[in-house]
């Protein structure tokens, strides 16, 4: 397909609303992304019917926003894309309808894209540190850590998933999220424990969820495991204060905050295991599956640990999208597209959401 074939994509999975304009598959030209974390921060995540509210007042202006940088505005545009899931289902119809119908109307090719593999096609777009960077060369193995998602895949060539291992419970993402609320640091939960560890003394150790001979993940021992070493520091915090040993109305009173040191230990104990178990599993399928690269993409790969880890063990190069790529964004669905639309794939308006989409869908 020609280089200068321009597609728009909408991204609504969750609680950004986001369009972009992209160029061959790797250029962006425009990627415009609002954000809805203050809508959510007072609830301690995201809620649905508000994300879905916010979708509706906010999408139109963004994808004119978008479109804005191209000289010939509509003209330029040679297809739409949308996420038709895995995702809240309220969030993904309002994009996924604006698309469809903005491609009905100016008779363009429309291509539905997974958000999975909108994440791992991140990695192919053009950066401002890397402008002329080359295509990753499979076979790669892509790690993809999100709040929804966790999983290993093998790409062996465009649209050529071999599923490796994925999440048994909660994903790093949503872990992070729960160990944060437990610690007290609030909503989103990554940056949060990311800032409280930075520096942190080491001297807690929390347990690692191998799952051997499997590259399966699981963090829910993970979080039980923190709200155990917090329930235990209280235990003995209250064991110190005078009248420990008498009932009274003071005891059902909302516990203090934790201590700052506390707080970082156990934050930076809790980013230990999880970058660790990631990195190992992935370092060992990279090794097993003779892969040419490695790929790192969704949310949680905007983790600076994580990053440095897992370029430092890897034995390939590793290849990770800028922050602003990691999380939600429409650039990535406009190069999924591409792909996906070079391939032969083209989908019709009856295509309808799939919150629980599987990566290997289409």
């Amino acid at each position: 397909m020609d280089t200068n074939f321009t597609i728009l994509a909408i991204e609504t999975s969750c609680d950004e609303t986001a369009a972009a304009v992209i160029r061959g598959g790797r250029m962006i030209v425009s990627n415009v992304v609002a954000s809805q974390i203050e809508e959510h921060r007072r609830y301690g995540g995201v809620v649905p019917e508000v994300a879905s509210r916010q979708h509706i007042l906010t999408i139109d202006a963004v994808v004119r926003d978008a479109l804005h940088p191209l000289p010939g505005g509509w003209n330029d545009i040679h297809a739409v894309a949308a996420t038709y899931g895995p995702g809240l289902a309220g969030a993904l119809m309002t994009g996924l309808n604006v698309a469809k119908a903005i491609a009905w109307m100016r008779e363009l090719p429309f291509i539905g894209v997974n958000h999975i593999e909108a994440h791992i096609y991140a990695n192919w777009l053009q950066t401002d540190a890397q402008p002329d960077a080359p295509e990753p060369q499979f076979p790669v193995v892509a790690l993809v850590v999100s709040g929804g998602h966790t999983l290993l895949v093998l790409l062996e060539g465009h649209g050529r998933y071999r599923m490796l291992g994925q999440t048994r419970d909660d994903a790093a993402g949503e872990a992070f999220d729960k160990v944060a609320r437990l610690l007290g640091l609030g909503f989103p939960g990554g940056p949060a424990i990311q800032t409280a560890a930075e520096n942190a003394p080491g001297g807690v150790t929390l347990p690692r969820a191998w799952l051997r001979d499997s590259y399966d993940f699981s963090f829910s021992g993970l979080k039980t495991a923190v709200l155990h070493q917090i329930r235990e520091y209280r235990a003995r915090e209250a064991a110190l204060q005078p009248g420990a040993g008498k009932r009274g109305a003071s005891a059902a009173t909302e516990p203090p905050p934790l201590p700052p040191a506390i707080v970082a230990r156990l934050a930076r104990a809790f980013q230990e295991s999880v970058v660790d178990v990631l990195v190992t599993k992935t370092v060992e399928a990279a090794r097993a599956f003779g892969a040419a690269e490695v790929l790192l993409a969704g949310g949680v790969a905007a983790n600076l640990r994580l990053r440095e880890e897992l370029c430092r063990r890897s034995p390939v190069p590793v290849r990770i999208p800028p922050v602003a790529l990691c999380t939600d964004n429409a650039a990535m669905i406009g190069a999924a597209a591409f792909y996906r639309l070079n391939a032969g794939k083209q989908d019709g308006w009856d295509l309808d959401v799939q919150p629980n989409l599987p990566l290997n869908a289409g």
